[in-house]
């Protein structure tokens, strides 16, 4: 259970003064983690940044304001205009004139309370007004003013105020107040930071940079390098180090098992694979083996670019595990993938008479029932499928090894929830990414894990010409597809990310698909995430059998479709994309021995960054030097693509500009554990506080359980 003393930041901001049903909705949108009925809570204001500051210290004339620019004015209230009933039945704006020795102004307020107004501002009285000018029938006026105080007490009036990411319905003024009300919940915290490098860094308490960062006084105060937001952004690194160097601690802990073997399956379907291994693929298998071999638990990342021969390694890895006498299981992240490792692993298994069988919700009935009992008597060897393979229903007799592909779809939690499911000991880990990562990212998501690189791709892959080509064009490239497809070609079409929506994003997709199938006929096909998935496989299965030359699609296609004879890849509103996601896309085709194109087709005029994208993906393939000007130019938030969700969400830390805390982080939370492994000394409680107020209570738990 968390601390009692951070009760008050985990309630619900409803227990703020101030704030109702309405306004609780509102901060909902606004605040709320980002899971399906998530209320928003006081830690969730407070994480809640300020991006910019508005400066009342002006203090002009009326003559001297400027229409469209905040001003702060002293004057005197000379009438009230109540606005009375216009036609329809709706009120007009109630008016306050204001005056001073240079000229006057308006005041408007809509469905306003007049006795209200009249007490706020008396006739007669003198007042501090604060707020934007605009200008209406030739008259000054300002709407709403963000501030109306009596002159003498002017002091209560913001000088310098922080303003923040908003939502509809929101106002500035409502945040702020809200979040005032959030700082006075702060509870006295013990340090957790050593005090010398407190003082080395000349950072704040805790309570006290939170405090400051709501509280900027200029514009270096706003930047990640201030010294309230490095320290809070070290607190939050230091939290999530603190909890993976626990989990790899517990785990390793954990007694794993010995799946040595003699390599006979292995070398049956190494004789009889159509290519030699890279010596990256033989190193990869030697670090797997010595994990499998050693008594303690196996918890590998298996990072591969495009096109670097994963699956094999992946393949060979589980031929052992069989042949130690256990099962192995291979995850995908979806059917349409889960089915095409299914064709690959069952072609490349016969040689090993490995008995290979297929899982996913599309498998019901007497069908299911009877794979669920090979799959519990050891008659089969390896089962392919998605996350439904780790149901409490399905039993192997034992299984040995489970390989996770496309590891970043899950998180650390699904980690920790696959490993139990083996037999007695447990299971082996392997989970494996077609995205190259950065090292500061691998540090921060996967620093519970050892690293396996694959960094070449098999012998005889030739490189992809990559072209960007601007959207006026767009009838030169579809001659130019038209020419190729007349030539046997194929060619992956896909059309624009819209938005974070997969319904305008279909619509795209589909307008696409009408414009060339008016042109090419029935030879072009159509995909994406809303298709049923026999739908979706039988599409695909034409376009690998070659009856289709086209294939339209969302970025469902994006991760380890593999059709060889495809060569043309076309990514319409390149611009709209990230380079991670660019690169997954052009893996897509030289796949085969003939040479491949893609072509990046852009709306004029280019954003900055979005020509230093499209600049990168034309001068290099390397999927490990794409990550890290991926992670330069777009932070690490979305490195892996928006939808993708196994990145913890740093609230406060960003990338890269806090690049270097993540080392020193990594460095404390071990030596933290070297020196306290239980967290019982004399710093247990304040690091405990730590995990729970950055939500790594997993790491607390695993702790307790010993």
């Amino acid at each position: 259970m968390r601390p009692p003393r951070l009760a008050p930041l985990f309630a619900t901001v409803r227990a703020l003064k101030g704030v109702g049903p309405r306004i609780e909705g509102l901060l909902n949108t606004l605040v709320a983690p980002r899971h399906q009925g998530a209320h928003a809570r006081v830690t969730d204001l407070l994480w809640h940044l300020p991006v910019d500051l508005i400066d009342r210290a002006v203090v002009p004339s009326i003559s001297e304001a400027k229409t469209g620019e905040l001003a702060t004015l002293e004057v005197t209230v000379a009438e009230h205009r109540p606005g009375g009933a216009r036609r329809g039945g709706r009120s007009a704006p109630y008016r306050i004139l204001v005056e001073d020795d240079t000229s006057a102004l308006e005041l408007v307020y809509f469905k306003a309370d007049p006795s209200y107004l009249k007490r706020l501002l008396p006739v007669g009285a003198k007042r501090l007004i604060s707020g934007r000018i605009e200008a209406y029938d030739g008259l000054m006026q300002m709407p709403h003013p963000d501030h109306v105080t009596a002159v003498e007490g002017g002091s209560a009036l913001p000088l310098i105020e922080p303003v923040y990411p908003l939502t509809a319905g929101l106002s500035n003024t409502t945040v702020r107040k809200a979040i005032d009300g959030a700082l006075h919940q702060l509870p006295d915290l013990p340090e957790w930071i050593d005090a010398a490098f407190l003082a080395k860094r000349g950072w704040p308490p805790f309570a006290e940079a939170i405090t400051r960062l709501h509280a900027p006084r200029a514009e270096a105060d706003l930047l990640p390098s201030a010294p309230a937001r490095a320290r809070l952004a070290y607190d939050e690194l230091f939290a999530n180090q603190l909890a993976l160097a626990i989990i790899r601690q517990r785990l390793r802990k954990r007694a794993g098992r010995k799946l040595a073997a003699p390599g006979t399956l292995r070398a049956a379907i190494v004789a009889a694979l159509p290519f030699a291994l890279t010596s990256a693929q033989a190193r990869a298998l030697a670090e797997i083996d010595a994990d499998l071999a050693s008594p303690h638990r196996m918890l590998r990342l298996l990072q591969g670019d495009v096109g670097s021969g994963k699956t094999i390694v992946a393949l060979l890895a589980m031929a052992n595990a069989v042949e130690a006498g256990t099962q192995a299981a291979f995850m995908a992240p979806t059917e349409l993938l889960a089915r095409q490792h299914l064709a690959t692993i069952s072609g490349f298994a016969k040689a090993a008479k490995l008995r290979v069988a297929l899982l996913t919700g599309r498998e019901r009935g007497r069908e299911r029932e009877q794979i669920l009992a090979a799959l519990k008597d050891g008659a089969i060897d390896i089962l392919i499928g998605t996350h439904a393979l780790f149901q409490e229903t399905i039993q192997f007799r034992d299984l040995g090894l489970v390989v996770i592909d496309e590891q970043h779809r899950f998180g650390v939690h699904q980690r920790l929830a696959l490993q139990a499911k083996g037999t007695g000991m447990g299971a082996e880990l392997l989970v494996m990414t077609a995205t190259p990562i950065p090292r500061t990212l691998l540090l921060t998501s996967y620093g519970d894990m050892d690293v396996s690189r694959l960094d070449e791709k098999p012998p005889g892959r030739k490189p992809i010409v990559t072209r960007t080509v601007p959207l006026e064009r767009f009838d030169e490239v579809v001659d130019g597809i038209d020419r190729a497809v007349a030539a046997g070609a194929q060619v992956y079409w896909v059309c624009p990310l819209v938005a974070e929506s997969e319904v305008l994003d279909v619509a795209a997709t589909e307008e696409r698909f009408a414009a060339l199938r008016a042109k090419f006929g029935d030879r072009v096909g159509l995909v994406h995430g809303r298709l049923a998935g026999k739908e979706k496989d039988a599409v695909m299965a034409r376009f690998a059998s070659g009856d289709l030359s086209i294939l339209v699609s969302t970025t469902v296609i994006e991760v380890g479709v593999d059709v060889p004879n495809a060569t043309i890849m076309i990514i319409e509103h390149a611009e709209r994309f990230g380079l991670a996601q660019l690169h997954q896309l052009r893996g897509r085709v030289g796949r085969g021995a003939a040479e491949s194109s893609c072509i990046l087709l852009y709306r004029q005029p280019l954003g900055e960054t979005a020509r230093e994208r499209l600049n990168v993906m034309r001068s290099t393939e390397d999927g490990f030097v794409i990550a890290e000007e991926d992670l330069r130019l777009r932070g690490g938030g979305e490195v892996l693509g928006t939808r993708q969700s196994g990145l913890p969400a740093f609230r406060i830390a960003t990338l890269p500009e806090h690049q270097d805390l993540f080392e020193v982080a990594r460095d404390e939370a071990r030596l933290r554990l070297t020196r306290d492994a239980d967290l019982t000394g004399k710093d247990a409680d304040a690091l405990r506080l730590l995990l729970y107020l950055f939500e790594r209570d997993d790491a607390v738990r695993l702790i307790r359980a010993g």
